[in-house]
């Protein structure tokens, strides 16, 4: 029998979503952390302190932990809705891409089933959407 797509033996459920955007891996990082960015992607909170081991909280009940912090690179985290038993893995990566683009991904492993996985592709989809709208407006 064969897994279900997303599904894997050491990751469990996960879902990954990419996309190149009009911009420069510091543009990504400026806007990512940015309250405008933060607030797209992780929740209303003031800021977030880019030290591994150092707690978040946004106001929708959304927490978890930094783990990984490379400026301009790579930020890993655990990821846990309100309402979820378990925290998830979020990591969100800024690799360089031609003509002085950048490739936003957002990887997401231990999601809880593949309800979670299909709401959190969504999520992930959406955000880059309005990513690569904040990257129009700025190149254009």
């Amino acid at each position: 029998m064969t897994k279900p797509v997303g599904v894997t033996a050491a990751a469990g459920v996960q879902i990954g979503i990419r996309r190149t955007l009009k911009m420069t891996r510091e543009q990504a990082w400026q806007y990512l952390l940015s309250s405008s960015g933060l607030k797209l992607w992780l929740g209303d909170l003031e800021k977030l302190n880019l030290e591994p081991g150092q707690r978040y909280a946004a106001n929708d009940g959304t927490l978890g932990e930094m783990r990984v912090v490379k400026p301009y690179e790579q930020l890993r985290m655990t990821w846990q809705r309100r309402g979820w038993e378990k925290p998830s893995t979020l990591q969100i990566r800024l690799l360089p891409a031609s003509g002085g683009r950048t490739t936003v991904s957002f990887h997401q492993e231990k999601l809880a089933d593949l309800a979670v996985r299909e709401e959190m592709k969504l999520r992930w989809e959406n955000v880059l959407t309005h990513f690569a709208e904040y990257a129009e407006r700025m190149s254009g």
